[in-house]
């Protein structure tokens, strides 16, 4: 990945380009199960979601290897996709990206008070 890429983010684009196209030829119900997995990891996402890349390739291969197989999506997902997610996304109290902003606007506004009390 060059500058150029990083800066427009067309690498981002061509490989969610690809996701789509693999997720596309999943059978209905994967698709949908896909679906419900990137809206539920996407919360975990930094600013560009470059950092969920690695894992929603991770969580489709699974779904094109199972759906390949002839496994029932909710034998390989279970009931909870939310907490399938969550435990690919680092496990309960992992952080999202609100809470990184949350922690970016606290240490903000403690260094503009600390700037104009002391």
């Amino acid at each position: 990945m060059n500058i150029w890429q990083t800066i427009t983010g067309s690498d981002l684009t061509r490989e969610w380009k690809a996701f789509e196209a693999r997720a596309a030829a999943l059978p209905a119900d994967y698709r949908a199960a896909w679906e419900q997995v990137k809206g539920h990891l996407f919360p975990y996402g930094d600013f560009t979601g470059r950092n969920l890349l690695p894992i929603l390739d991770s969580a489709l291969a699974l779904l094109e290897e199972t759906a390949a197989d002839g496994q029932p999506v909710r034998e390989v997902l279970g009931d909870d996709i939310k907490g399938f997610c969550v435990a690919l996304a680092g496990g309960e109290g992992a952080r999202t990206y609100r809470d990184r902003w949350r922690e970016q606007l606290n240490r903000n506004v403690a260094r503009e008070l600390a700037r104009l009390g002391g």
